[in-house]
């Protein structure tokens, strides 16, 4: 951990701890005693998550796997809405989707593999497994307890089925929803993401950051000030485009390297069970310490359980909660199961001219790129470069297309993310005496106003902060609705059943909006 020249910590040393503890169970980067087995930390938040995950999972007799299936088999049924909302169900989907899929898919996978090694992978998929329980819960509620306004439009999210599903007295624990999302959606739906699409800018075309910055504001502002409806068009279009040709280029780049894919999976599977004892542990703390990269680096992709997608979820053209729960664990699925593992197939499959601790080695992640200090997004680009060497205007073809990928899948994030923090401020603007609906419109200007200069701002900031508080405000944005999907599990296996209208309806006429509570 960073010190002043004093000796005393500063604020960075502060955040650092504090991300340290939620994440990794460790303080002044040594692990906490009462949160550690044989020496090495067990992390709060992804025990909690985990946790969580599978107690829904079993809950809902592991539907989530057994109907993955059918719910792919649905998802171009889902193009069409059939029921209120604002956007079809695939819109909904893709719009969740854009804000899934984002840095944590190049540069988090990277992180992973160089924190916990190949075995770090197998992790991610198992927490993508488990965390598609929870992404059914989320959607699946999303549908079932949703606002209307005075105009008509149909929205939710957590701080919804919070108020709706378990009533009034639980109000302030949908404000410290909406309070978390504010803080997540400023730093990781903003900040981090505006930082390294001007970092891909600068790389691709030379462009000075803060001039990147304020050209992506400008572009996105344009998107946004049509509302949700207007992000869904531009969603459903790009995302399915985005996500496809990256996979295609993924999957060329493996065959070209196919030789090395069957040791490539047994890495990954010896790695996730290798009880060999990590320097200075205990046999069995590789295990640990895969499982917490993985999990963590997992669960920050597809953000299952932090309550950002059943925002986008709850516009969706439907009254089926049930369909709705199936497009959300989908969206977990093809963040983590297809684009995640394609980018850490790559990163560890395939060869080039690297260099690890002065030594020549044949792949990016056991290179002086691949440690937990520098592992990153420049490390998947090494990779996609050695696939794909071939110079175009004087950058390997590789480089073009990760910088292209990260600039396309930052852009949608930063859309989709303006809509997640416009409904958290709309949420406790409407917990004021004599909120209007030409209030919230009013609202919803300046917040788009603020986002967009917060893009360029963060544009030009260092990343070490924000990425640090990003681990923090995922968390506070987490933990409120993970206990309110605890709470609300009883119903959320009812609805899974098809039971449309399972669970308690607490809803009141009110002067405020929406008119419901």
């Amino acid at each position: 951990m960073a010190a002043s020249e004093a000796g005393s910590p500063t604020l960075v040393d502060r955040v650092v701890n504090v991300s340290d503890f939620i994440w990794g169970g460790e303080w002044n980067g040594e692990p906490v005693s009462w949160l550690s087995l044989g020496g090495v930390a067990v992390p709060p938040m992804v025990i909690i998550l985990l946790g969580i995950g599978l107690y829904i999972m079993i809950g809902l007799r592991f539907y989530p796997i057994l109907k993955l299936g059918s719910a792919f088999k649905g998802l171009f049924a889902g193009r069409k809405g059939s029921g209120d909302g604002e956007i079809s169900p695939f819109a909904a989907l893709s719009t969740a989707l854009s804000g899934q899929v984002g840095t944590g898919n190049l540069a988090g996978v990277a992180f992973a593999i160089a924190w916990g090694g190949p075995g770090a992978v197998f992790w991610m998929w198992v927490t993508a497994l488990i965390g598609m329980a929870l992404a059914f819960a989320e959607g699946s509620l999303a549908i079932r307890y949703r606002e209307t306004t005075s105009d008509g439009v149909k929205r939710g999210g957590p701080m919804s089925y919070i108020m709706m599903g378990l009533g009034p007295k639980y109000t302030w624990l949908a404000i410290l929803f909406c309070l978390g999302t504010l803080f997540s959606a400023l730093v990781t739906g903003n900040s981090i993401q505006s930082n390294e699409v001007a970092t891909g800018l600068n790389e691709l075309f030379g462009i000075e950051r803060w001039l990147g910055g304020l050209i992506v504001a400008i572009a996105v502002f344009i998107v946004i000030i049509g509302g949700i409806k207007s992000i869904g068009n531009v969603a459903e279009k790009v995302v399915p485009f985005m996500a496809a040709a990256y996979i295609v280029l993924a999957i060329i780049a493996l065959i070209l390297n196919a030789s090395d894919l069957p040791e490539t999976f047994s890495r990954i599977f010896a790695g996730a069970f290798n009880n060999q004892a990590a320097e200075g542990g205990f046999v069995g703390a590789l295990i640990i310490i895969a499982i917490r990269a993985g999990v963590a680096r997992g669960l920050f992709s597809n953000e299952a359980g932090q309550g950002s997608t059943p925002i986008a979820h709850a516009v969706a053209q439907t009254n089926d909660p049930e369909q709705q729960g199936r497009m959300a664990m989908l969206g977990t699925f093809i963040d983590t199961m297809v684009i995640c593992t394609m980018t850490a197939l790559v990163i560890l499959t395939v060869q080039g001219d690297f260099t690890g601790a002065g030594q020549a080695v044949e792949h990016v992640w056991q290179s002086d790129l691949s440690t937990v200090e520098t592992a990153g997004v420049a490390t998947t680009i090494a990779a996609y470069s050695a696939a794909f060497p071939t110079l175009i205007a004087g950058v390997p073809l590789g480089t073009l297309v990760v910088s292209a990928a990260l600039i396309l899948f930052v852009f949608t994030t930063l859309l989709t993310w303006s809509y997640y923090g416009e409904r958290a401020i709309t949420f406790i603007y409407d917990r004021v005496p004599g909120s209007t609906r030409g209030g919230e419109k009013v609202l919803h200007i300046i917040w788009r106003v603020i986002w967009c200069v917060a893009i360029f701002v963060g544009a030009t900031q260092p990343s070490q902060l924000v990425w640090r508080l990003g681990d923090i405000s995922n968390a506070a944005m987490a933990l409120p609705n993970l206990l309110a999907l605890v709470l609300l599990s009883g119903v959320v296996f009812k609805l899974a059943k098809g039971d449309k209208t399972a669970g308690k309806d607490f809803a009141a006429e009110t002067a405020e909006e929406p008119e419901e509570y």
